[in-house]
């Protein structure tokens, strides 16, 4: 049972509650996380919504690849790049269409333990070790998913998980600039 009745990623009210309500919202906003604000990605999957009538998985799968693909570049385009994000978005919807019945919650909610969530999760197109370490905080620390081992599983460095108000976001936001820039400074990619 979720922990909260929404995540402070975007400052719009119904695009929060969007994300704890709609386990395949969470999903496609962690599939849009990547070169724009986490604002912007979150916002995403309420847009979809708006656009499409529906966020269904299988509905989002079997769409005409042009059609998704206008869909997301519609102005304003759900993000930077519209094109490769809407395919990003379709082959996760496959996976959550064909593998989990159409239920993105199941992934989490059929896990067996931490370890098996996050093999889960890193088996969906698009997610690497970040994403899959930030949706794993969120699910723990946000939305009250509580398996054995999984603390053994979460990132040991802050994450969206950790993000509990606009405030936090904000300094989450300023932390993860700051890390990049000392990358960055070290001659190390970002």
């Amino acid at each position: 049972m979720p922990t909260t009745d929404r995540l402070h990623f975007t400052g719009d009210d119904a695009a929060d509650r969007l994300l704890v309500k709609s386990p395949l919202a969470l999903l496609i906003g962690y599939a849009l996380d990547q070169q724009v604000t986490v604002q912007k990605a979150f916002s995403g999957p309420l847009e979809l919504q708006k656009r499409l009538g529906h966020l269904d998985a299988a509905r989002i799968a079997a769409m005409d690849p042009a059609d998704l693909d206008s869909t997301f570049r519609d102005r304003p385009a759900l993000h930077r790049f519209p094109g490769a994000m809407a395919t990003k978005v379709a082959d996760l919807c496959r996976v959550v269409a064909e593998r989990y019945g159409n239920d993105a919650g199941r992934i989490w909610g059929e896990a067996k333990d931490g370890p098996d969530l996050r093999s889960r999760l890193q088996a969906l197109p698009g997610f690497g070790d970040m994403k899959v370490g930030g949706t794993l905080a969120i699910l723990h620390k946000r939305l009250g998913v509580d398996l054995p081992g999984i603390e053994d599983v979460l990132p040991k460095h802050p994450t969206l998980g950790d993000v509990d108000s606009a405030a936090a976001l904000a300094e989450y936001q300023a932390g993860k600039r700051a890390h990049k820039a000392e990358l960055r400074a070290e001659g190390r990619r970002a």
